[in-house]
């Protein structure tokens, strides 16, 4: 009987063991955009790491309660959506003709279940919209006032043009040329308790762009990716050359495909963008918690937090 008992207990270890090492490994990654300039003024660089640490403990603390790595994600990119120091959401850059146009996907990498919007312009929190999508219809991506109709059948928060207003963007895309613009968009990546990864993206795009233009930042496999067991992956920059290159879904392939780890899979495909001349970054996180931060450009704003302890906000290299 004994014998039969001892076998019983290691039987329950054995099973349970992948299950506390997941719980051990749970996590959270942002990035807020790179490409930013190298003159920030202090206070400007001062609110920004603000704002990553609030997304950061927004999002975390969904995690160390057992919350689900959706719900983690989404919260913290409404964060960021609500801070006007980030290019998504109230913070949204113009388009040539002064208007914002807003983009966000979700991706939860259980199922694969993906939900994605483009073009919104009266969307409060466009990752919501998202999420909507995601889990309440057979649909994957919606765009302007197909997806605003579907925001305001779901009781989201709509608002007018004017919420969006900010002078000094308005200026910029007055003034912008090509060989200066400004990069930014807000993303993260998390895994939970559970072992399941999501990962989230959301952006008011290029400024100056033109009007109906979509970057990667809502395309599935672009600029978001999740897949359990392999990792999770928001990006950021030159949308154009993140959807030629399938950016997400390609540094998650090389860790699945070709056992790379995180920073090497991520240096591969940000090293092939440098290569043509393509700017951005990208944020990764694979199913042990391991985080890849990595981007060709003066600096990317970035945080994430893990269960080990170990906590970084950042914006620039050094």
């Amino acid at each position: 009987m004994k014998k039969y008992l001892n076998n019983f207990l290691l039987l329950n270890l054995f099973l349970l063991l992948p299950q506390a090492l997941q719980a051990s490994n749970y996590a959270l990654v942002i990035h807020g955009g790179a490409g930013w300039f190298s003159d920030m003024p202090d206070e400007q660089i001062k609110g920004i790491e603000e704002g990553l640490e609030d997304a950061l403990k927004t999002g975390y603390a969904i995690l160390e309660a057992g919350g689900s790595s959706t719900d983690a994600v989404v919260e913290a990119i409404v964060i960021l959506e609500d801070n006007e120091l980030f290019n998504a959401g109230k913070g949204a850059v113009y388009t040539s003709e002064f208007k914002q146009e807003l983009d966000a996907s979700i991706m939860h990498g259980l199922n694969n279940d993906a939900g994605a919007v483009a073009s919104v312009t009266n969307v409060k929190n466009p990752i919501r919209l998202a999420r909507y999508v995601m889990d309440n219809t057979e649909h994957v991506m919606f765009s302007s006032r197909g997806a605003e109709r579907v925001a305001k059948d779901a009781g989201l928060d709509i608002v007018y043009p004017s919420y969006f207003f900010q002078k000094d963007r308005l200026e910029d895309a007055k003034r912008i040329k090509k060989e200066n613009n400004k990069m930014g968009t807000v993303g993260v990546v998390a895994i939970d308790m559970e072992g399941n990864i999501s990962a989230g993206t959301s952006t008011g795009g290029m400024t100056n762009k033109m009007p109906g233009r979509i970057g990667d930042s809502p395309i599935i496999g672009a600029g978001t990716w999740a897949e359990n067991n392999i990792c999770g992956v928001s990006a950021t920059g030159h949308g154009e050359f993140f959807i030629r290159f399938n950016v997400a879904n390609e540094i998650c392939d090389l860790i699945k495909y070709q056992s790379k780890n995180v920073n090497e899979a991520a240096e591969i495909v940000i090293e092939k963008l440098r290569s043509i001349g393509a700017d951005g970054g990208v944020i990764v996180l694979d199913s042990e918690g391991n985080v890849a931060m990595t981007f060709n450009t003066p600096a990317m704003a970035r945080a994430y937090k893990n269960s080990k302890g170990e906590q970084l906000i950042k914006i620039y290299r050094d």
